[in-house]
């Protein structure tokens, strides 16, 4: 007989009917220990012994009957299912008591059926198999419950999965266009050594960064090298205008995060700190343990926010308000977001998200 506490269990019920006959086979054993050690508390004697076996096998054989009529049932009309299944379980209680009856007429060497017996264990019958029948549809509608419990958790996982998918597809689109407008003015200026080296390594970052899901997390070491292969070719627009400096603690390095979450941070501090400024600008990333949470910050030593740079505290587009979605979407409110002037000067974009290290360490992006 299974555990009280794997009756209700997922697993148990995976094989609806493995676990339908455990739980007959349990029940009506259950109920035949019970009814003998009742009867033969007082005095031993094996019709009675008998008498309870013929009752426990009736009841099952019954209840078998049961299940079917009331598979079928449950294919009818709620007002017609309930009616038929009343008028079944009364048929059912009547047979019953009269094979119990007559059981224990047999038992107690009585002259046979009357009516008086027969309404006496009119009662007994009608609990059993009113007890089972409750059973039967308490536990057919727990299953069908949690079956539209599992579709609709599957559901919110596919809804959130595409529309992680969404935020991060509206990244490449932004830094193809730039990257593309910068190899045609290359190739108009027919500077084609430049062109190509650009284009191979625009080739290399596509490549590094399509591997990955889209609504996968990546390590933020992998993070770091796919933000150095976009730099690589920023820095063939800007050259020395752009000084890009990474600061990361090696502690870190196995976090995860949801894969080009930086990258848009970068773009946004070369579009409004470097490109305005004949002397460029300095772009910092870094990434400190804070207990068991990960601080990391895009900085960057241009105008900041001023009316001349026209810099935005918030984005309408694919900058900071898809940042912001995707870390609701990966952490829900367990994650802090700030953009804030940088004390040196500049503009800095802070996030602090929880610990989560890599499980399968080896595992390539």
């Amino acid at each position: 007989m299974p555990k009280p506490s794997a009756i209700l269990s997922r697993p148990f019920f995976e094989d609806k009917s493995r676990a339908f006959w455990m739980l007959q086979a349990g029940g009506w054993t259950g109920y035949l220990l019970l009814r003998t050690v009742s009867s033969i508390s007082n005095t031993f004697s094996w019709k009675t012994v008998i008498a309870n076996i013929v009752e426990a096998i009736v009841g099952y054989c019954i209840t078998l009957l049961l299940s079917v009529c009331y598979s079928y049932y449950r294919r009818l009309p709620r007002f017609s299912g309930i009616l038929v299944t009343l008028l079944t379980l009364v048929a059912a209680t009547v047979i019953y008591a009269i094979i119990d009856a007559y059981a224990f007429s047999f038992r107690n060497d009585a002259a046979g059926l009357t009516v008086n017996l027969v309404i006496g264990t009119l009662y007994i019958a009608f609990t059993v198999l009113a007890g089972w029948s409750a059973l039967y549809f308490g536990i057919n509608f727990y299953l069908i419950v949690e079956d539209q419990n599992m579709q609709l958790r599957l559901l919110e996982t596919q809804a959130s999965t595409a529309q992680l998918a969404m935020l991060r597809y509206q990244l490449n689109p932004h830094f193809l266009f730039n990257t593309i407008n910068s190899i045609s003015t290359l190739v108009l200026l027919k500077e084609t050594e430049r062109a190509n080296a650009m284009l191979a390594r625009l080739s290399n970052f596509l490549r590094y960064t399509l591997a990955n899901e889209p609504t996968a997390l990546v390590t933020l070491a992998q993070e770091v090298e796919t933000l150095k292969l976009y730099l690589e070719i920023e820095k063939m627009r800007f050259d020395e205008r752009l000084r890009p400096k990474f600061d990361i603690d090696p502690r870190v390095a196995k976090a995860q995060l949801p894969s080009l979450l930086l990258q848009p941070l970068v773009e946004n501090a070369i579009k409004y700190a470097v490109t305005p400024q004949e002397e460029g600008a300095e772009i910092a990333v870094s990434a400190r343990l804070a207990g068991d949470r990960v601080r990391i910050a895009v900085s960057d030593s241009g105008p900041g926010l001023t009316k001349a740079s026209r810099r935005p505290n918030q984005s309408t587009g694919v900058g900071l308000t898809n940042i912001r979605e995707r870390l609701a979407q990966a952490f829900g409110v367990d994650h802090r977001f700030e953009t804030r002037p940088n004390p040196g000067g500049g503009f800095r974009v802070e996030i602090e998200i929880p610990y989560k290290r890599k499980e399968a360490e080896g595992k390539a992006a």
